[in-house]
């Protein structure tokens, strides 16, 4: 163990703290440091670089308003770049587990901003001036709208920047495998019966379907987060800020990120509910319902290799047993399942968090962003893992494929406009009882040509819509 790092007095309305001599934080983060040790989840990277963005738009509006001296303001707009940046991430040190309402994040946020802002204009760390934390860096501004306006752009970009693009990564790879399967014919099933004929094909693109879907409801729930209560304040009236300090902040805003952010129309509103996370939280959740059982699927199909569906081969990527040699699981899959199941439960976080606000303010927001950034990093992660580690790679048992609808007592229902279903029912029961085929059964009882038989039930028809000969049936 070294020696420890030398230390600091800096103070707050709670009186003096030791905080170490090289960090860019001041009292108020100390005190959380040393208050809140409870787990080890930090506050998300993204979140931290937000309040770069949010500090320096809300600098540079006080500066155009006459509201910041313009030598202190761009110093300060320095040191936001820097947070902006990810240089200084190391000087946000606290964990999720906080007040409510973030505002020792925010706190943090100010102070190393202050802290770095006075360094470049040559002053000592923690003096406080000439840039003070809250007088300056937070100029105009509460806990209660800064922290909710990071939370807003960050989501946004992590959306915009890392999940959409992870699921268009999967959904591209499910339409190529769509394409790939498309000849290849095989028994559909419901509720794990034998059904009727489909192509491997088409149990591909549903998937591929299924989450461009899901692209287009992300892309929806973005534009409600893109909504900020930036100029809100304390409770949603404005007070200490400028008049038009609201309009601009969030004009500087867009510019820094490329977001066309929007302010609330009620900020008193906007600053006690949490309705466009509620939202977008649901749509995570569905889109992990949707992974979730693809991966079942997936699971299924390619069950064996002997003893199960053994319809698909799964690329192997370790081994499965510690007992049973050369036996190989479907990894890919089951992490998949399982980030699935966490985002579900955060949905849950979300809501609960959403549904406690009391009055003026919801006081859970961290816990909010903890659980969507989550959500949000684990389904990416899982999206890309499971397009380029397991599907991309993904092959059909062709032959047993076709063979197993050749075998199937479903095709029957492929009879039912020439023979009608009554004795088609009865067709299906001996088939099942003797283990004959249907075809063979048919003809035996003289109910259709060999030849109209042959047309109807060529797998190839079997698998899409077709014109029905005009008939009356006995």
């Amino acid at each position: 163990m070294g020696e420890r790092a030398s230390t600091r007095i800096e103070r707050d309305s709670f009186g003096p703290i030791e905080v170490p001599a090289d960090r860019y934080w001041g009292a108020q983060t100390q005190r959380s440091i040393e208050l809140f040790r409870i787990g080890t989840e930090r506050m998300p990277e993204p979140l931290v670089r937000a309040f770069g963005v949010q500090k320096k738009a809300a600098a540079l509006a006080n500066m155009a308003l006459g509201e910041l001296d313009a030598k202190l303001g761009a110093a300060v707009v320095r040191a936001c770049d820097e947070v902006i940046s990810g240089k200084l991430v190391d000087h946000f040190p606290l964990l999720v587990w906080q007040t409510g309402s973030g505002t020792q994040t925010n706190m943090n946020a100010n102070e190393v901003i202050a802290n770095r802002a006075n360094e470049m204009l040559g002053e000592p760390l923690g003096q406080r001036k000439p840039v003070h934390p809250n007088d300056h860096v937070n100029r105009g501004q509460s806990s209660n709208d800064s922290f909710p306006t990071a939370m807003h752009i960050a989501t946004v970009a992590e959306i915009h920047d890392t999940l959409l693009p992870g699921l268009a990564r999967l959904h591209e790879v499910l339409q190529a495998k769509a394409t790939e399967f498309a000849g290849v014919v095989k028994l559909g099933r419901t509720q794990l019966q034998d059904a009727v004929p489909m192509t491997l094909g088409q149990e591909f693109s549903t998937y591929a379907t299924m989450l461009g879907e899901d692209e287009e409801r992300l892309k929806e729930a973005a534009l409600l987060i893109r909504e900020i209560n930036l100029g809100a304040t304390a409770i949603g009236t404005g007070i200490n800020a400028h008049p038009d300090y609201a309009g601009l902040v969030c004009r500087r805003l867009a510019e820094i990120t490329g977001i066309p952010v929007v302010t609330a129309p009620n900020l008193i509103e906007a600053t006690q509910d949490c309705g466009a996370f509620i939202q977008l939280s649901g749509v995570l959740k569905r889109v992990a319902a949707k992974l979730s059982k693809v991966c079942n699927d997936l699971r299924l199909l390619s069950s064996g290799p002997r003893a199960g569906f053994g319809e698909i081969n799964l690329p192997p990527r370790q081994a499965g047993s510690s007992i049973m040699p050369g036996k190989v699981n479907p990894v890919i899959p089951e992490v998949v399942n399982q980030i699935a199941f966490e985002v579900i439960g955060n949905d849950m976080t979300v809501t609960f968090a959403a549904e406690a606000g009391q009055l003026q303010l919801n006081a859970f927001e961290p816990i909010i962003a903890h659980s969507l950034f989550k959500s949000v990093l684990h389904l990416t992660k899982g999206c890309v893992v499971l397009a380029d580690r397991c599907v991309d790679g993904i092959t059909a048992n062709r032959d047993a494929l076709r063979a197993s609808v050749e075998r199937s007592i479903g095709i029957v229902t492929a009879l039912n406009p020439y023979i009608g279903y009554a004795h088609a029912t009865d067709v299906a029961a001996e088939a099942h009882a003797s283990g004959r085929g249907v075809a063979e059964i048919v003809l035996e009882r003289g109910l259709m040509t060999a030849e109209a038989l042959a047309e109807v039930l060529r797998p190839e028809v079997l698998t899409r819509p077709r014109a029905l000969p005009a008939r009356k049936l006995a």
